[in-house]
């Protein structure tokens, strides 16, 4: 019986005496066996593949068994394979040609290949199998597998059908089982569920939002552990229609060991700080000594934007710098014995100082790479809401000194924006900083994603004291700043509003503001919707 013999019937009978020929010219190896599981026909890749083999011709008529026996004899199977003996090996080769059994089969050759072995029944009773080489992809998967247990976040990835397809021993851990093995196959819900019936993780968010935001194209949040820990969950879409999931421990261990021992631990960090805010002062002081340089050869031209320039990098840089050498000269006097409250005190001066300064270099440098079209966007499908209701937290430090209260019950996510995502971070932090920098203590400041026709909207509200409706226009510009004053105001270069505003130009958007004074201040961003 030949190989056309055992393909099935086809209406009209077509034309196979060319079949052979294109068995032939396929990357794979193909073997044909009747109901006896004798070999009828094999295709010339299958001497490729089994280089040791004798030629597929005289192997004609040989059952499989035996012809797997003689791969063995040959030297075509790894060792690792035949652990356990020839005879095992023989049997599971065979017991795939069983009806019903459609699961793939690896093995792995002498030199280190790896051949996947498919194997389907015939109308007829006899088997097809399909050797392909797929040494490539397990070793790029053995790679891959090795690089994720490297890591100490938990990892997981799903296929298109939201089944486990691959995740680290992190990932094991997290979800309380013995072996990962036992996840695989299981859908996204499956194993959520299983990790709340383990009571490792507190039962908020709800199953349905939870898959809600699993299947957003982007989504952050975060997921508390019964034992204490919080957990950073980060989900996005991958380019083959799955999920990687990333969950990393946030959790804030810093606090409690500081509270062990507050005055060593404060003296240490005190002196460490110092030291860098001095290499620091020097790295900084070179730079805006450049910088002057600069400013200086193109002082002809600069017209009124020079005077401006001037007066700012004279009260924005030199005040603070000036501030911190004096700082850093004090702690360095001889013999002064300051107490470790005074060493943490002027510490913290400085290195607010020197924040100041480097937000300022940043903005001037994200200014010019804007200017000179060097800032480079990379947009994409992201959820706005749940990026904007993450910021407070990096915030959350001024806001708690100052009694301001920030809102960010209009943050729901699902909101979809189609933008950069550093690029929106950078903006938000601009307008978050700035409304905490002009908003009396007791104040509030309220944040909202909401999407309207084609756009996305961004607002960043305060309860400030507010800009004159004359100079609305004017702040936008670089080195302006509005009326508005308070008494705990940190200065600033009159920068961030014009940074917030190019960056949402950049991407086809756009920034307005309102105001009166008196009456708060409100920026809105506005975005293209995903």
């Amino acid at each position: 019986m030949g190989p056309t013999e055992l393909l099935p019937a086809l209406t009209p009978e077509p034309d196979l005496a060319c079949l052979p020929q294109a068995l032939d010219a396929l990357r794979v190896a193909i073997t044909v066996h009747d109901a006896a599981l004798k070999l009828v026909y094999a295709n010339q890749h299958y001497n490729y593949l089994f280089r040791a083999m004798p030629d597929r011709q005289t192997l004609l008529g040989i059952d499989y068994a035996a012809l797997i026996a003689l791969e063995v004899s040959r030297g075509e199977i790894a060792n690792a394979e035949l652990i356990a003996g020839v005879d095992p090996f023989i049997a599971r080769r065979v017991a795939q040609l069983r009806p019903g059994q459609f699961h793939p089969m690896d093995i792995a050759l002498r030199d280190g290949r790896v051949a996947e072995l498919k194997a389907r029944q015939t109308q007829q009773g006899g088997w097809i199998v399909v050797w392909s080489d797929v040494t490539a992809a397990r070793h790029a998967l053995m790679r891959f597998e090795d690089v994720t247990e490297l890591s100490t976040d938990a990892l997981a990835f799903f296929d298109r059908h939201e089944r486990l397809i691959a995740c680290n021993d992190g990932y094991r851990q997290l979800i309380g089982v013995a072996n990962a093995d036992t996840l695989k196959g299981r859908s996204f819900a499956e194993i959520y569920q299983l990790a709340l019936d383990s009571g490792k993780f507190e039962r908020e968010p709800a199953m349905e939002l939870r898959l809600a935001l699993h299947r957003k194209a982007v989504s952050a949040y975060r997921l508390h552990a019964t034992s204490g820990e919080t957990y950073l969950v980060r989900d996005r879409l991958t380019r083959d229609g799955g999920r990687a999931v990333i969950f990393t421990d946030v959790t804030d261990t810093h606090r409690t060991e500081a509270a062990l021992n507050q005055q060593t631990a404060a003296l240490a960090r005190s002196r460490k700080a110092m030291e860098a805010l001095e290499a620091q002062t020097a790295r900084q002081a070179d730079y805006l000594a450049d910088l002057t340089k600069k400013l200086g050869a193109v002082e002809a031209e600069a017209g009124t934007a020079k005077t401006a320039l001037l007066r700012t990098m004279s009260h924005e840089l030199k005040t603070p710098l000036n501030a911190i050498i004096g700082f850093a000269d004090l702690l360095r006097k001889p013999g002064a014995q300051w107490s470790p409250e005074k060493i943490e005190e002027y510490a913290g001066l400085i290195h607010t100082g020197g924040h100041n300064l480097l937000r300022l270099l940043n903005q001037i440098l994200d200014l010019t790479r804007i200017a000179g079209g060097r800032y480079a966007v990379y947009r994409a499908r992201l959820d706005g809401g749940a990026i904007l209701r993450a910021m407070p937290d990096c915030f959350a430090e001024r806001a708690r000194a100052k009694s301001i209260r920030i809102d960010v019950s209009d943050c729901a996510p699902g909101v979809l924006a189609d933008a950069d995502e550093s690029a929106l971070r950078v903006i938000l932090s601009q307008l978050i900083d700035n409304a905490l920098t002009f908003t009396p203590a007791g104040g509030t400041i309220r944040l909202q994603a909401v999407s309207a026709n084609a756009r996305v909207r961004f607002v960043v509200a305060d309860t400030g004291p507010g800009v004159a409706a004359a100079d609305l226009a004017r702040i936008l510009e670089p080195f302006e700043q509005g009326a508005r004053s308070i008494s705990d105001h940190q200065g600033g270069a009159g920068l961030g509003l014009t940074l917030a505003k190019a960056l949402a130009e950049l991407q086809g958007g756009g920034l307005t503001v309102q105001s009166a004074e008196g009456e708060g201040f409100t920026a809105v961003v506005e975005l293209l919707r995903a």
